[in-house]
C-alpha cells in the first residue's frame, strides 16, 4: 500500500472521529433544578421552555440536514463510501450485536441511578412520560424517514437503511440523561453521548449504515427528546390523572413496529 494512499485512509478516519465527537459534545443547555415531587405544571413548564432554548436545537438540526443532504449532494455521499471502504479494509467481516444493548444502556442507566438515590430532574412518573413521548416522536419519524427514502444498507440488507434507528435510539438515551442529570454533573451528559456515538461507530463497523445514516440518526433521536421536553408540560394535562402526589400516573398513547397503544404510568 501507498504512504499516499495510508495517509488519506487515516486523514479519513481523523475526520470520522472529530465528526463523532461533535456528535457526543455539541448539544448544550442551561439547566435549572427544582424540587423532585412538589413540581407543579406551572414550574414544570416555566423551567423546560428555558432548558430548550433556540441555541439547543442547532446541532441536531446539522446533523439532520447533514444527512439528508448526502442524497443530493455527491461529495457528501462520497464521505459515506470513504468511511464504508476504510472499515471494510481494517476490519473485514466484523461483527458485534453490542450496538443492539447499547442504544438502552444509557436509559438503563438513568433508572439505576435514580435507584441507588441519585436524584435527576423529575420523579418517576413524569421521567418515564417524557421518556416514552421521546420515544413516540423518534419512532413515528423515523418510520416515515425508513420508507420515504428507501435507501439499500451497505450490506444490501434492505431499503431502511436511512436513519439509522439503534444509533437514534442511543442519542435519544443521551439527551435523556443529559435532562435528568446534567444538573448533578456534566459528566453524566458525557458519557451518555460517548456510548451514543459508540454505538453509532458499531452500525458502520456492523455495516449496517452509512455514516450519513448515523449522524441523521443521531440528530434525529437528540431533537426527539429535546422536543419531548418542550411540549411535555403542555399535553401532560391530557393524559394525566390530575394528581401530584405519588398515586398520580398518565397514560401515553405509544407508536412502536408500526402499532399504537397506550402505556400506563404510575408513580411508585
Amino acid at each position: 500500500m501507498s504512504t499516499s494512499s495510508s495517509f488519506n485512509r487515516v486523514y479519513r478516519k481523523v475526520i470520522t472521529c472529530i465528526l463523532f465527537m461533535m456528535l457526543a459534545l455539541g448539544v448544550s443547555a442551561q439547566h435549572i433544578s427544582y424540587a423532585d415531587s412538589t413540581v407543579n405544571a406551572k414550574l414544570l413548564k416555566d423551567t423546560l421552555a428555558r432548558h430548550n432554548s433556540v441555541l439547543g436545537y442547532i446541532p441536531p438540526a446539522v446533523f439532520i440536514t447533514y444527512g439528508l443532504l448526502s442524497f443530493p449532494v455527491k461529495a457528501i455521499r462520497q464521505i459515506d463510501y470513504n468511511v464504508y471502504n476504510d472499515m471494510q479494509a481494517d476490519h473485514p467481516g466484523f461483527k458485534t450485536k453490542a450496538d443492539n444493548y447499547l442504544q438502552y444502556a444509557t436509559i438503563v442507566a438513568v433508572y439505576g441511578f435514580n435507584a441507588a438515590g441519585v436524584k435527576g430532574k423529575h420523579r418517576f412518573v413524569d421521567r418515564t412520560a417524557l421518556l416514552v413521548l421521546s420515544e413516540v416522536i423518534f419512532g413515528g419519524t423515523t418510520f416515515i424517514g425508513k420508507r420515504v427514502t428507501n435507501r439499500t444498507r451497505p450490506s444490501n440488507g434492505d431499503n431502511y437503511s436511512f436513519p439509522s434507528g439503534h444509533t437514534g435510539n442511543a442519542f435519544l438515551a443521551a439527551e435523556f440523561m443529559f435532562q435528568e442529570y446534567g444538573d448533578v454533573s456534566p459528566w453524566y451528559g458525557i458519557a451518555g453521548y460517548s456510548v451514543a456515538a459508540t454505538t453509532g461507530i458499531l452500525r458502520v463497523y456492523n455495516n449496517a449504515h452509512w455514516f450519513s445514516d448515523v449522524v441523521a440518526g443521531a440528530g434525529g433521536g437528540i431533537l426527539s427528546a429535546k422536543v419531548a421536553y418542550l411540549i411535555y408540560p403542555y399535553i401532560r394535562p391530557l393524559f394525566s390523572s390530575g394528581k401530584d402526589d405519588k398515586n398520580s400516573m398518565i397514560i401515553i398513547p405509544t407508536y412502536q413496529n408500526s402499532t399504537f397503544g397506550l402505556t400506563l404510568v404510575k408513580n411508585l
